[in-house]
């Protein structure tokens, strides 16, 4: 039996996890969150592009849908050709090649996916942790970065909720007691 030789992934101490901006935008308050969240994937392209050469890894964690025969690349291209925002968002927020996708079953980026093993092989320490909804699986996926020990920076400007209390209670939560450091994405560097 033959042996397929993988090069292996180049490090990454800090990377950008990118949670449900590829997104149907078709559920019960998407209309409330789609104004927010267009504003908080234009800060995270933003971030994207600047930390890029900087050796930051994007890591795009998405909801399957409940489509298990599906891939990342065909949930990119179901919402990319929504209207609206969700087909915006989605074209703005498509990934390069060299970004990392994959998609995940529940709330959290962590559960059910390989992102731990991953992070691991980038020896990742530090998560940045952008996008939809904060106060859902933004939120969660933050508290299983912090679990499992990596420093979480969430950009306050680079994640959405149906509103701006419940996207505020969301961060102060989760700079409270993830110990999150919750800064706008325009002052967030690849070392702090």
């Amino acid at each position: 039996m033959s042996s397929i030789r993988v090069p292996p992934l180049e490090p990454s101490s800090t990377v950008l996890l990118l949670v449900d901006f590829i997104n149907l935008l078709d559920f019960d308050g998407a209309d409330a969150l789609a104004p927010s969240a267009e504003a908080a994937a234009r800060h995270a392209a933003r971030l994207r592009r600047r930390l890029s050469p900087q050796g930051v890894r994007t890591v795009y964690a998405n909801d399957n849908y409940g489509l298990w025969t599906s891939d990342f690349k065909d949930v990119w291209k179901r919402c990319a050709a929504r209207p609206g925002a969700a087909g915006r968002i989605a074209r703005l927020m498509k990934p390069r090649a060299q970004d990392l996708t994959l998609l995940k079953p529940r709330h959290s980026a962590f559960y059910a996916t390989p992102l731990d093993i991953l992070l691991e092989q980038l020896r990742c320490k530090r998560v940045i942790i952008a996008g939809i909804a904060a106060d859902s699986c933004v939120f969660f996926s933050a508290m299983d970065a912090y679990l499992r020990g990596y420093s979480v920076c969430i950009p306050h400007d680079g994640v959405a909720a149906e509103s701006d209390d419940a996207r505020d209670q969301a961060l102060a939560q989760m700079a409270r007691v993830l110990k999150a450091d919750v800064k706008p994405a325009a002052s967030i560097s690849a070392g702090r």
